[in-house]
């Protein structure tokens, strides 16, 4: 379970959708990728496009988050009711916000509002006490890529109910004004976060652009990566592809 591996803080991997189709997640689901994340904040995901997607994902039993466009509450209930296994939420930059976010992702007064009818919930064919424990295993991650963030990051890491604080360093190295993630001031930053959450216990997870760096951050604990993309594996198949053909 997603969950459990993220509290175990079990290294893990997982990429970006950015196709909305479900052919790409049947073919993904075929990998040995621990999660795949539907980018529904960069992507033109609709919720129709979400609904197929993750219907995709469960059929092929490959876990599956979804990055949201933004924290509302109506946009976290939608995802969860159709049965994606977490969400990455973007721009995460108090704890008072991360409370909120928390509380909306589960069950509870004044929390995730309840309907058996949904994919979560089996279409009635399971028990109200069933999908109450069943909404538990949500799992709940931060995206930390402002300076509010930076400042805020003790109290941040003190929010209970969330799984993972996952660092989004490209926006993070915009917000510090700088044009390189290997600006010195970006991954001072970066691991600031790191070290913050890890002492709070909170595990940790980013996109790294230069996999040389996967080493470097697996040794500073951080457990979650999502890297890449289904445009990168594109991309980075056909440059492959000219290049031996142009040897030949």
């Amino acid at each position: 379970m997603l969950k459990q591996q993220l509290k175990n803080k079990q290294s893990l991997l997982g990429t970006f959708v950015k196709t909305p189709h479900y052919n790409v997640i049947e073919v993904l689901a075929h990998s040995d990728m621990d999660a795949i994340c539907l980018d529904a904040e960069h992507a033109p995901f609709s919720r129709h496009d979400l609904d197929t997607c993750i219907l995709a994902a469960r059929a092929g039993s490959m876990p599956v988050l979804v990055r949201t466009p933004n924290d509302a509450p109506e946009t976290l209930l939608n995802v969860l009711d159709m049965g994606a296994d977490g969400v990455v939420v973007p721009h995460v930059k108090t704890a008072e916000q991360l409370s909120e976010i928390v509380k909306h992702c589960h069950y509870g007064a004044g929390g995730r509002g309840y309907a058996g009818s949904s994919r979560f919930a089996g279409y009635t064919t399971k028990s109200l006490s069933h999908n109450l424990q069943a909404g538990k295993n949500i799992s709940v991650i931060a995206q930390l890529e402002d300076l509010d963030a930076i400042e805020n990051i003790e109290a941040i890491a003190q929010v209970d109910g969330v799984d993972c604080l996952f660092i989004g360093r490209m926006d993070l190295t915009v917000a510090l004004g700088e044009t390189s993630a290997d600006a010195p001031a970006v991954k001072q930053a970066v691991e600031h976060l790191v070290e913050v959450s890890h002492k709070a216990g909170k595990a940790t997870g980013m996109f790294v652009g230069n996999l040389n760096e996967l080493g470097y951050w697996k040794e500073k604990g951080v457990s979650l990566f999502l890297l890449s993309s289904d445009h990168g594996f594109m991309l980075s198949g056909a440059k492959a592809l000219r290049e031996t053909f142009d040897k030949a």
